[in-house]
């Protein structure tokens, strides 16, 4: 077993480690969420409120099953990787995501916004699934698709559940267009508290440039992160018409990231989505809205067994996989928890948090007396009676 200076046991402790490692600005930009923080919190705390039937003490299995399947690709364990945008907290960024989603046997998701090139990312793992915004003309949306089509992409993923920020009161973290000169002077103070950060990017060969090469137009440079979250705040928000274009046009696996309603589950459905996930962005969008566990179960029991239904949100140990998996989800999205470990650990890092989700959903399997994944049901938690906060069905 590896030393527990490098290994870690928690995605807690990999938490605590990246705000040890990171600048201030950096760590804050993780953490996120809008507003009060609202739905932030309570996208874990929700998990809390769900309590496991007693447990069985004999006549256990003594192997237990965890793969599955999303979006047509074979996954050991029911947890992918979400997509995450530039990842400035460890210079292999994606790249060292894809190589520890490779090693766990899982896929990723890949942001637009990414600071790798698809191209790159794919080769280190297959079985990527593509992130769109609905960002810009029909023109640069199919220009993006198609290079990650050839790119090898095996699914698209098209991302709704953002609502641009007011402010939050803890303060938004201060991230620069670019690392020109003012920007190094302004953040001195920052690097100097963080020195280990720094020289880690330095040995690389510089600080992070905050492109997102994945958005940039042919034959044209990587445009600047803050230059097409421009552009994607000034594009209308597309319409349920616009979706089923997408869909067409992908003419493959089509998730559509961030129902949290059942009308829309069912929207999703109709125009022939292969799958949806119950996401809220992690609290990134309209503050005070439910956990979205608490939405989960209406979404499952609208669409059934019609579409796959992934959950992305809160997710800290295996114990809350196996949550969302008994109440309909077929597998899981985790997004702060692994770039936590990127932060703490690299590749090793990313690879190290889904070992503890592998672990704690095996152990949960155990003493729930459930040989797979595929065997749990609302009946393994306890739901208390006010949990779903009245949410529709």
């Amino acid at each position: 077993m590896a030393s527990t200076r490098e290994w870690f046991e928690t995605v807690e402790e990999a938490r605590r480690r990246a705000r040890r490692h990171l600048p201030r600005s950096v760590y804050m930009s993780l953490v996120a969420g809008t507003e009060k923080g609202l739905t932030l919190r309570d996208n874990v705390a929700a998990f809390s409120e769900l309590r496991f039937a007693p447990p069985h003490i004999a006549g256990l299995p003594s192997a237990r099953q965890q793969a599955t399947s999303v979006l047509g690709q074979e996954i050991s364990l029911p947890v992918i990787a979400s997509p995450t945008g530039v990842q400035a907290v460890h210079p292999d960024g994606e790249l060292a995501v894809a190589r520890a989603t490779a090693g766990a046997g899982t896929a990723m998701g890949l942001s637009a916004f990414a600071s790798r090139p698809v191209e790159e990312v794919a080769a280190a793992n297959p079985k990527l699934f593509f992130q769109v915004y609905w960002s810009g003309s029909k023109d640069a949306i199919m220009q993006r698709i198609e290079r990650a089509r050839n790119a090898g992409a095996k699914a698209l993923i098209v991302t709704l559940d953002w609502s641009f920020s007011n402010g939050r009161d803890w303060g938004s973290p201060a991230i620069p267009e670019k690392m020109d000169l003012r920007a190094i002077m302004r953040f001195a103070p920052e690097g100097l508290a963080r020195p280990g950060y720094v020289r880690q990017w330095l040995q690389a060969g510089g600080l992070p440039d905050l492109t997102v090469p994945n958005m940039a137009a042919p034959g044209q440079p990587a445009p600047t992160f803050f230059g097409v979250y421009g552009e994607w705040m000034q594009t209308t928000p597309p319409s349920w018409a616009d979706l089923a274009w997408l869909r067409e046009q992908w003419g493959g696996p089509f998730m559509v990231k961030g129902v949290m309603r059942p009308d829309d589950a069912r929207r999703c459905l109709d125009l022939g989505a292969s799958a949806v996930s119950v996401s809220n962005h992690g609290g990134n969008n309209l503050d005070g809205t439910p956990a979205s566990i608490r939405a989960l179960p209406a979404v499952a029991d609208a669409v059934g067994s019609q579409i796959e239904v992934l959950l992305d949100g809160g997710i800290r140990r295996g114990s809350d996989v196996v949550k969302a998996l008994a109440l309909g989800a077929r597998a899981v999205m985790i997004g702060r928890a692994y770039l936590w470990g990127l932060a703490a650990g690299g590749s090793a890092g990313v690879q190290n948090v889904f070992d503890v989700l592998r672990g704690g959903i095996d152990s949960t399997l155990l003493a729930l007396g459930r040989p797979s994944v595929g065997d749990l049901s609302p009946d393994d938690v306890i739901i208390p009676p006010d949990f779903t906060r009245g949410l529709a069905k």
